[in-house]
Formats: C-alpha cells, sequence, structure tokens
C-alpha cells in the first residue's frame, strides 16, 4: 500500500472488510490486514513474516490498521450491557485513599498520596506525620489527560535536594530535573529525554550519579536498540555536556550500571549486570582520594551481590553465591574471595529464600519468603536472631526500608481482600503500630484467601493462591480468572486491586499460580524456568488450569487466562499450546514473536532469559513455543483479547500487531480475537487512573459475554 496515502484513505481500506452486523453476533468482520512476501532463513529453516510492516509503529499505514482495529473492537465492547455497571463499580472501588511507605531525609518524610480517582499520586513532604504536610510535586498538572507520570526520585542525604524523572504516555524514555524541597522551585539542571537513571547524590548535595545510554541514530526512539550504558557525575550548576563519565566499558555493550555511596560518603559501589541476568559485579571507588580509580572487587560474575551497609571497609553483602537461596556474609574490601568472607545470617534449611535485607536502626531487618508468603526477622551486626515480627493473615510485605540511624521502619501489609495497610515500627519497643488504613467500599470478611499446592506435569508442587467470596460451590461452574508471570527472578504475591476485588463481587474466581522462573524459592526455582527450561513455566501454568478444573472450581468454557509483558508470553504460549482448555485469554502488552524480540530498544536483554534466535540452538527451542509463529490456520483459539499501549518501548507493541492479525487470519473457531490499543500509552508504569478503569472494564466485559456470566443482583449499586 503506497505510503502517500492520506490517512483517511488508509482507513477507509482497512476497514473496508467491516459489515453492519451486532456485537453481540457471531464473531465481527476483522479489518483486512495486508500480507507481505518477507521470509527470514534462520540457520537453514524459512519462517514467513508477513505482518512485518506493523513493526513500524510509526507509519501512516500501521496507524490507520491500530484506528481501524480498535474500531472493531469498541463496537464489539461497547455493545455489552454489563460494561457500563462494570464500570461503575470499578469506578467506586478504586475511589479510596492511596498512601505509599513514607522515607525519610533530613527532617522530612517523604510519601505519595491518591485521594481516590486522581490520574496520578502526588509527592508530599512533612516534617510531622501526624501532619499531611505540603504538596512537592503533583503531576496532575503536567497534561491534560494525566499521561506525564512522576517515576523515580533521589533525595540528598539532608532532604535539601531532589532529583525526579518524569515520563510521557507511559514510555520508559524519561527528562531528569532538580527540585529545591524547602522551596518547591527547579534548579536549571536537568537530563535531557532518553533513558537515563539517578542512581545517587554524593553526601554533600554537590552532584549526582546517573546512568545513560546514547540515544540510536538509525531509528526512533520508541525503537531503537540501547547498548553502552555510561555511569556519570553531574556537577549541580554545570552543562550536562560537561559531566564526568566515572565508569563505562566500550569494549562490552551489553554491560550495565548502578551505583550508590555508602552511608559514611566514603566509597563509591558501582554495580554491573547484564541483561536480565541475576549475577552482578561489584567494583569500589574509595572517595576519599581525589585520584582513587574504580577497582574491581566481586569480579567473578558467579552470584547476584548487594552491598547492604559497611563498617569502614568491612562491607555487609547479601548475596546467592554458595546459597542458592540467599545468605548475608561480611567482606574486607582488599578480600574478594570467598575463602575470607564472614557468613552472618547463613542459607536457610528447606525451602525458606532470604528475599531482602535493609541495615536498619543499627539491625538488620530481613525478609524473608516462605512457600511464597513473608515473614521478618531482625538480627544484630553480628548475626544474631533478635525476633520475628508477627504479620497479619495471608498477604505479603512491602517495604521495611530505612537508614541505619533511623529508629522506626514503616511497612505495607497487603493481601486480595485487604487493601494495603501501612504500619509504623518503633524498634525501641519491638511494637507495630496501624499507620495509615485505607478504606474501601467492601466487607473484607466476605471474602477468602488460602494458598494451595498442585503437582506440575514433572510431579514439582507449585504453590497456588486462591481468593473468591466464601461459600464458594465447587461445581465446575465457576468463571475464574487464571493469573501469573513466571520468569525475571520476579515473584507472585497476594495483593489488593480493586479490579481484581470487583471480579471477586461479580461471582468469579481470582487465581495466581507461582510458576518456576520466579524467585519464590530461590535462584534454583528461577533457572528451572528459564532458557531451555522455559517449557517448565507453561507446563506449571497450565497444570493450574487443570488443576483447578480437576477440583471443580471451574470449567474450560468459565476459565480465562490472564498475564503481561513477559505473562503475556506465558498467556500466549499456553492458549497456542492448548487452545481446546481456555474458555478466554487476555495476553497484556506481551512478547509474541520470540525470533525477534532482541531487535527492538532493550529487548536484547532478555537473552539471559529466553535465548536468542541470532544462534542456530536458540533459534530451534524457541521455535519450539514462540506464540507468533505458533499460530496455526484451522484451529479453534479461545475468545482473545490482546492489550497493548502504542507508546510501549519496552515490549513493542509490534508483538501484539502481529500476534493478533495472525490469530485473526488463522481463527477457526466462533470466538471473538480482538485486540485494544490504548493510546498515548506505555508498557504499564504510570497508566493513569481513568485509563486502568476503562481498560479493565472492557476486560470484565469480554470475559462476561464470553465466559457466559451473570452479574450479581444490586451489582454496581
Amino acid at each position: 500500500m503506497p505510503l502517500s496515502l492520506s490517512r483517511t484513505g488508509l482507513l477507509a481500506l482497512a476497514t473496508s472488510a467491516l459489515v453492519a452486523s451486532s456485537p453481540l453476533a457471531a464473531p465481527p468482520a476483522y479489518p483486512n490486514t495486508r500480507k507481505a512476501d518477507v521470509v527470514e532463513d534462520y540457520h537453514g529453516t524459512k519462517v514467513a513474516d508477513p505482518y512485518r510492516w506493523l513493526e513500524d509503529d510509526r507509519s501512516p499505514e500501521t496507524a490507520a490498521w491500530v484506528e481501524a482495529q480498535n474500531k472493531v473492537t469498541q463496537a464489539y465492547l461497547g455493545g455489552i450491557p454489563e460494561r457500563k455497571p462494570i464500570e461503575a463499580r470499578l469506578t467506586k472501588l478504586w475511589d479510596y485513599e492511596k498512601f505509599s511507605t513514607p522515607s525519610k531525609r533530613g527532617k522530612y518524610y517523604i510519601y505519595s498520596y491518591n485521594s481516590g480517582l486522581q490520574n496520578q499520586g502526588v509527592l508530599y513532604v512533612t516534617t510531622d506525620l501526624k501532619e499531611k504536610g505540603r504538596v512537592l510535586l503533583d503531576p496532575n498538572g503536567l497534561s491534560t489527560d494525566g499521561t506525564v507520570s512522576l517515576g523515580g526520585t533521589v533525595f540528598t542525604e539532608d532532604g535539601r535536594l531532589m532529583a525526579y524523572s518524569l515520563s510521557k504516555g507511559g514510555a520508559d524514555l524519561n527528562i531528569w530535573k532538580v527540585r529545591n524541597v524547602e522551596t518547591g522551585q527547579d534548579l536549571a539542571d536537568e537530563l535531557p529525554m532518553g533513558r537515563n537513571g539517578v542512581s545517587d547524590w554524593a553526601k554533600d548535595g554537590r552532584g549526582f550519579y546517573y546512568t545513560r545510554y546514547p540515544l540510536p541514530k538509525d531509528r526512533s526512539a520508541l525503537t531503537g536498540v540501547f547498548k553502552h550504558q555510561q555511569l556519570f557525575f553531574h556537577l549541580l550548576g554545570t552543562p550536562v555536556e560537561k559531566d564526568v563519565v566515572v565508569y563505562e566499558r566500550p569494549d562490552q555493550p551489553d554491560w550495565g550500571f548502578s551505583a550508590h555511596v555508602t552511608d559514611d560518603g566514603k566509597w563509591l559501589v558501582i554495580y554491573q549486570n547484564q541483561g536480565t541476568d541475576r549475577r552482578s559485579r561489584v567494583y569500589l571507588k574509595d572517595l576519599t582520594k581525589a585520584d582513587a580509580k574504580v577497582e574491581p572487587w566481586l569480579d567473578k560474575f558467579d552470584a547476584t551481590y548487594h552491598v547492604i551497609g559497611n563498617d569502614g571497609g568491612t562491607f555487609y553483602v547479601y548475596t546467592d553465591q554458595g546459597a542458592a537461596r540467599g545468605r548475608l556474609v561480611a567482606i574486607d574490601a582488599t578480600k574478594g574471595e570467598a575463602k575470607d568472607w564472614k557468613t552472618l545470617i547463613p542459607e536457610a534449611p528447606g525451602r525458606d529464600v532470604l528475599a531482602g535485607v535493609n541495615l536498619v536502626a543499627n539491625r538488620f531487618a530481613t525478609t524473608w519468603r516462605v512457600d511464597a508468603l513473608n515473614k521478618v526477622r531482625l538480627y544484630d551486626l553480628k548475626g544474631k536472631l533478635e525476633r520475628e515480627i508477627a504479620l497479619p493473615g495471608v498477604g505479603s510485605l512491602m517495604g521495611f526500608g530505612g537508614r541505619r540511624q533511623d529508629q522506626e521502619a514503616f511497612y505495607g501489609f497487603t493481601s486480595f481482600n485487604l487493601p494495603t495497610t501501612l504500619y509504623r515500627y518503633d524498634f525501641a519497643s519491638g511494637k507495630s503500630e496501624v499507620f495509615r488504613q485505607p478504606k474501601v467500599a467492601f466487607d473484607p470478611a466476605a471474602f477468602e484467601v488460602k494458598e494451595v499446592f498442585y503437582p506440575s506435569k514433572d510431579g514439582t508442587k507449585v504453590p497456588l493462591f486462591l481468593a473468591h467470596r466464601k461459600g464458594l460451590r465447587l461445581d465446575g461452574q465457576n468463571p475464574t480468572l487464571l493469573y501469573a508471570y513466571g520468569g525475571f527472578n520476579i515473584p507472585m504475591a497476594p495483593g489488593f486491586s480493586p479490579a481484581n476485588l470487583a471480579w471477586m463481587e461479580m461471582g468469579g474466581v481470582y487465581a495466581m499460580a507461582c510458576l518456576r522462573g520466579g524467585s519464590e524459592y530461590g535462584r534454583e526455582w528461577y533457572d528451572a524456568g528459564k532458557l531451555h527450561q522455559k517449557q517448565n513455566v507453561f507446563d506449571d501454568f497450565i497444570a493450574a488450569a487443570e488443576w483447578l478444573i480437576r477440583e471443580k472450581y471451574t470449567s474450560t468454557p468459565k476459565l480465562a487466562i490472564h498475564g503481561g509483558s513477559n505473562g503475556g508470553l506465558l498467556v500466549g504460549a499456553c492458549m497456542t499450546q492448548r487452545p481446546e482448555l481456555f474458555g478466554a485469554a487476555l495476553p497484556a502488552v506481551g512478547v509474541m514473536d520470540m525470533l525477534r524480540y532482541h531487535k527492538f530498544t532493550i529487548g536484547w536483554m532478555w537473552k539471559s532469559d529466553y535465548d536468542c534466535s541470532d544462534e542456530a540452538e536458540g533459534f530451534r527451542y524457541l521455535m519450539t513455543y514462540s506464540p507468533l509463529q505458533k499460530l496455526k490456520p484451522g484451529v479453534s483459539y479461545p475468545a482473545t483479547l490482546v492489550t497493548t499501549g502504542d507508546h510501549d518501548d519496552r515490549v513493542v507493541p509490534a508483538h501484539s500487531h502481529k500476534f493478533i492479525a495472525t490469530l485473526q487470519a488463522d481463527q477457526a473457531g466462533p470466538a471473538p480475537v480482538l485486540t485494544r490499543i490504548e493510546t498515548n500509552a506505555g508498557h504499564g508504569a504510570g497508566k493513569p487512573t481513568a485509563k486502568q478503569i476503562a481498560e479493565r472494564a472492557d476486560q470484565w466485559a469480554f470475559l462476561v459475554k464470553n465466559l457466559g456470566m451473570k452479574l450479581p443482583s444490586g451489582f454496581a449499586q
């Protein structure tokens, strides 16, 4: 199709296949999607890629295609009568005060607050926790549609200055600014638009350390590949162009960096990572010496290392070296060999995981993961257990951070039927007290939350969380939404969501599986779900679906699956491997084309989890599950609603575009296969509240229709 055609003409051509029909009738007529004669040779195997033109997400033809697809989807969803009451109920459930856990710098406590339906949270500062304080930054006034969001914030030691990032449309690209906390005014210092990240301030507040990728020269910043990250120091009041490179490795384009300054201000700790690999290297720079160089210290790239704190030249380091489920060790700055380390908190027996360590109130505050649930234990600096802090119910912990000199810590606790409640822990008394408890318009006691375990295909025991109304009948007729992620060492845990609560009020069961590929049981659990073990993740998810059916929670016509990003890949892989098992699928911002994911933005980083088609062995394995290539003509696929954002610069929208175009061409069954493409939206972070509510209303309405659900009497009243 000639690119010289007007956008109106392109849209007319794209919608030429539409017919006048009720959205409640058999599947809608999909827009025509042009097929191009594109075939690529992968190590002797030819693979067709007819929709590759959709990778150009800024072309007029792609824009017309997006508009045509959205028109079909909106007509379908708009014809579902239950959608409006669902959106009304979601809006009511979303409308409650939301606080983040406070952090303290100098005399200031800093926290985020949303009054209920504000598109973005507002940053507040206060010197007295009994007082709300004042607004430090309100992103809601930075755009008319709420799509400019506040990203990272980094404060000086004395709390006098704040570096903060802003992004638009949910993109990972950002700008960084510096604000005077006392006056609320910005300084002239600014990092221009890019993939930048401020790591830490110098202790005297004269400047900050940050990382930056050079912008791609040959492609759009939303799709071009980013490599050669560098670590800089910016001195306040000087041009960014004169910033000093602290560390870089031109010989290692895939290496990434981050840094922090130790509490005593004497050391710069630099971390090196490669892609999403859990392993890291650690380098040290002695800040007490003007001419000191960056020196390698823990340089074997054999494990995870994270410096928790230090006393002079003795560093307290969290690591999984020699301990797959984590341990805490003391290491001398001059001795990096494992034989010289002193173990303070050893690896736990069984399956318990040391998930995190903070140095607060001159103690090690540790978070443990026990069958995907949390425990908090305090240890002295010699590693002696002092106490365990009791947590309420089946849920998960957030926070319990702070500074070494602090005598208090804040943490949040949440579950599927418990909005995040904030607690303040006093180290002197050893007691926790409720600090903030939101009020949401529902009865938590009406719902049940529990954890069960089921066997996967190879017999591995996998945790599964279930949440639903009390008194559920196990008759196989309950609409059920199965969610998971299964990758990148990221754990799943119970948490509150207004959308999931509405699903349960609608009579649905919410199920969350803790698949291999996450960190629920440490490094071995993660390794068992990556690279050539990735099929274990899909087997775990399919086994969860089969268990839910076998135990009569649900049945295929009532079972939907959902996941985002890597979880979108999970849904795409499982619906193509077992299309007959599911009634509906909701893949969100998924990685669907496993042969080309590494060719866009920071996708190459995922090679450590996925492998890569550039290598013959990697190509052969990826072809066994890549969702796009596993679609086949003549197969009856479940009802599918793909969601993505046109500004997603992490998992570029081409993944979803090519997948749905192929699915629409291949679908042999009567179930609708649609895509919902959010405009001016990215991968998910910073998405305005209004857009979140609208998206969930569309997804739940889609499930109501395609799972044959009936809303309870009085729903949304």
